[in-house]
């Protein structure tokens, strides 16, 4: 599993990233960010061309060190981006310091999100904000179903990838108001495509 999660699993997460479908998602996530932008998940760098004069820098956080790497060579605009390999759950960044979290397909990996959904709150500037684009639970029973029985073989070819997270919970649960939330299926299967995208505040 060292040789698969260090090696395989990074290059398959890059491969997925590339999907032309995803692209719509990512352009309008990533034209939402400003100021000082933490990137939860950076992965191999894949909204880095995104981002546009409104961002001063980017702090791209990823416990992958390969695909830290990959992120690194990514192309990129002149914003200046800081990349650090750490863990969502304790993000090695002061409090009270960045405008704008930005996750894209992260918050289904990470083990404690609820621990990393409090830290970037604690991170977020007052009036700052959450930019997300995420997969999760769907609304139909038996989509929910399959969800349900898929996600613990998924999780384990995946890199933790959980298919049934419900976003809107996980975000109200833990302190977060949805300012704008906009969900349905994208291309794809139905298990592994619903998708939630928009902004939330501390509010």
């Amino acid at each position: 599993m060292g040789f698969y999660n260090d090696v395989i699993l990074p290059r398959l997460c890059d491969l997925a990233m590339r999907n032309k479908d995803l692209l719509p998602y990512r352009e309008r996530a990533i034209r939402a960010a400003q100021g000082r932008v933490l990137e939860i998940g950076i992965g191999s760098g894949r909204n880095l061309p995104f981002y546009g004069p409104a961002v001063k820098q980017v702090v791209g956080l990823e416990p992958a060190t390969k695909l830290l790497e990959m992120a690194r060579h990514a192309p990129h605009p002149e914003t200046p981006i800081e990349f650090v390999e750490g863990s969502a759950e304790a993000i090695p960044i002061e409090g009270r310091s960045i405008d704008t979290v930005v996750t894209t397909w992260t918050m289904c990996s990470i083990p404690n999100v609820d621990r990393a959904m409090t830290e970037a709150r604690r991170v977020l500037k007052p009036g700052g904000k959450l930019v997300f684009v995420e997969h999760g639970r769907a609304p139909e029973p038996r989509v929910q179903w399959w969800q349900d029985r898929l996600t613990p073989a998924w999780k384990r070819i995946s890199g933790g990838c959980h298919l049934n997270r419900d976003i809107a919970d996980l975000l109200s649960r833990n302190g977060f108001y949805a300012e704008e939330m906009r969900t349905g299926y994208m291309n794809g299967l139905k298990p592994m495509t619903f998708m939630y995208e928009g902004q939330a505040s501390t509010r």
